[in-house]
């Protein structure tokens, strides 16, 4: 229990909270429940491209698109975060996916059904195609 044992006494808590029947119950229901099952990060096919509409009292088109997720076929709706993103997406394009990050895994805000972003395409940054700095490769022979 010493002043740098921080590090090893989280990775312990970790470990041993394996141990509890309640637990081990919890993570199996919430990989059973996640189409990532439990991933960080995820690849899919993109389908579709589509707009939807947001909840009340906000209004606009929220820019998103239909992915199968490559490891077990589930589909799932997810936004493409920025202006202009959406260019960039065509279908039958590779996505790499991440959860939006809201509470226990669900939907942000005003849009409704969408719990995944989309962070890049075929292989590059989402965030490197905005500022231009890399270009989407091209597909062919």
């Amino acid at each position: 229990m010493g002043e740098f044992n921080a590090r090893s006494m989280i990775r312990k808590r970790k470990h041993f909270r394996w141990l509890s029947r309640g637990k081990k119950r919890q993570m199996k229901k919430l990989w059973r429940m996640d189409p990532l099952k439990g991933a960080p990060r995820g690849r899919g096919i993109v389908l579709k491209k589509k707009g939807i509409e947001q909840k009340q009292p906000h209004s606009g088109i929220i820019k998103a698109v239909r992915v199968q997720i490559v490891k077990n076929g589930i589909p799932v709706t997810a936004v493409i975060p920025g202006t202009g993103a959406v260019k960039f997406i065509d279908e039958h394009d590779e996505v790499m996916l991440e959860g939006l990050g809201g509470s226990q895994g669900g939907a942000i805000g005003s849009m409704h059904g969408v719990k995944y972003k989309v962070v890049a395409v075929n292989g590059i940054a989402l965030s490197e195609l905005l500022k231009g700095k890399k270009e989407k490769p091209r597909g062919g022979a």
